[in-house]
Parts: structure tokens; sequence; C-alpha cells
């Protein structure tokens, strides 16, 4: 059985974004520097917007039911 990759938190991805927007805006990296700090960026941008789709996914799958919300389990796709 394949080794699920590990996806970081929101909070951690989000503050990490956060570091590296500051960097960029600083100025201070190599053209180099800065093109990998980017990508690194982009990647993160796409692991939150993967967290949040997933999140609203759940919230979308409560259901009412006599008079109570039930959570009604979901299987993440597999990457």
């Amino acid at each position: 059985m394949p080794a699920k990759k590990k996806t970081p938190d929101f909070e951690t991805s989000l503050a990490q974004l956060e570091t590296m927007v500051t960097q960029l805006e600083q100025g201070e990296l190599s053209l180099e520097q800065s093109l990998q700090t980017f990508e690194q960026g982009v990647s993160l941008t796409r692991d939150c917007q993967s967290i949040l789709a997933q999140a609203e996914q759940k919230v979308q799958m409560l259901i009412q039911q006599n008079g109570e919300l039930k959570e009604v389990p979901f299987d993440l796709p597999e990457e």
C-alpha cells in the first residue's frame, strides 16, 4: 500500500505564505531566490485551496435530519 502524501495543516501553510510574502516585499532576495520562493508560494497556495475545498465539501455534507445536524462521512479522493 503506497504511503499517503502528508499535507501540512492550513495554519502552518498560511504562516509560511505570509513569511514568503514578507521576504519578497523586502526585495532583498536575489532573482533566483525570489523565483524559488514564488514557486513554493504557488505550491502552498494550491495546498491551502485544496484544504479549504475539502472543508467546504465537509460542511456541505452536513444535512438536516429530524431537526438535528448529522454529519455524513465522505472519502477523500486519493491523489
